[in-house]
């Protein structure tokens, strides 16, 4: 059974735009003599679409991508969402903080309340161990909260002190969630590869990358602007191997 999802920045508010732009991709595939879903499967569990042998169409984060999922799925491409002070096809992650927290460094944040959303994110793990442990700033207390908006809540209500989000989710944070008010960028880290998508072990990737590519070209401007999608950049697997990941990277799937 066919499957194909594009979760990962999926809201109430940018339901609709996704929809549409699954029909485009889904039109493009069509075309082109690759069978496509008429629908989403969105609520379906991360791994489960992760490692579907039929994934016609995903998107994963870089660390599950490098550490479990490289050698089972087909890489397509990253869709660029035009991250300030990233390459194309980049991100990076806002390390936030509320607003009247006087603390104006991360090394004032030394023994501070870290809340991320899982151990294998990028951007809410891997990305802020990496920025922060060469300023001898790493925290013993961590609460998880298993999405960044979940994150960015616990932040605002004190129930942590310091969180990294994925740069695009924090857009749309700041643009949908009032919690958003009463929080502040402390920094943010270097630029990673973005989220990728990816499809199943017998996928045709350049046929794939085309469909999508072309789908983004026709998405009308209202549909653009509301998932923030600028254009499709091929970065190849290495750059996602490169990235180092933190002593405490989970080894098995969750």
């Amino acid at each position: 059974m066919m499957i194909a999802s594009l979760m990962m920045y999926l809201r109430p508010e940018t339901a609709d735009a996704t929809a549409r732009y699954w029909a485009l991709i889904r039109e493009g595939l069509i075309a082109r003599g690759i069978p496509a879903p008429a629908e989403l499967a969105n609520d379906s569990s991360e791994f489960e679409v992760w490692r579907a042998p039929d994934l016609v169409l995903g998107q994963t984060c870089g660390m599950p991508y490098r550490l479990w999922l490289h050698r089972q799925v087909t890489l397509i491409g990253t869709p660029d969402f035009a991250v300030d002070g990233c390459p194309s096809g980049y991100y990076n992650s806002a390390i936030i903080v509320r607003k009247d927290d006087p603390r104006a460094t991360p090394e004032a944040f030394d023994g501070a309340c870290f809340a991320y959303n899982q151990t294998f994110s990028q951007s809410g793990y891997a990305a802020p161990y990496a920025a922060l442990k060469p300023l001898s700033v790493w925290f013993d207390r961590r609460l998880q909260t298993h999405s960044h908006r979940a994150a960015a809540q616990a932040i605002a209500s004190g129930a942590a002190d310091i969180a990294a989000l994925d740069a695009v989710s924090w857009r749309l944070i700041a643009r949908y969630e009032p919690c958003a008010e009463q929080l502040r960028v402390l920094m943010h880290t270097e630029p990673t590869p973005g989220l990728p998508y990816i499809a199943g072990p017998t996928a045709n990737a350049q046929t794939t990358f085309e469909a999508v590519r072309e789908a983004i070209n026709n998405l009308n401007e209202t549909d653009r602007e509301t998932l923030g999608i600028k254009g499709l950049v091929a970065i190849p697997k290495s750059a996602y191997l490169a990235i180092d990941n933190p002593p405490d990277t989970p080894t098995e799937i969750p």
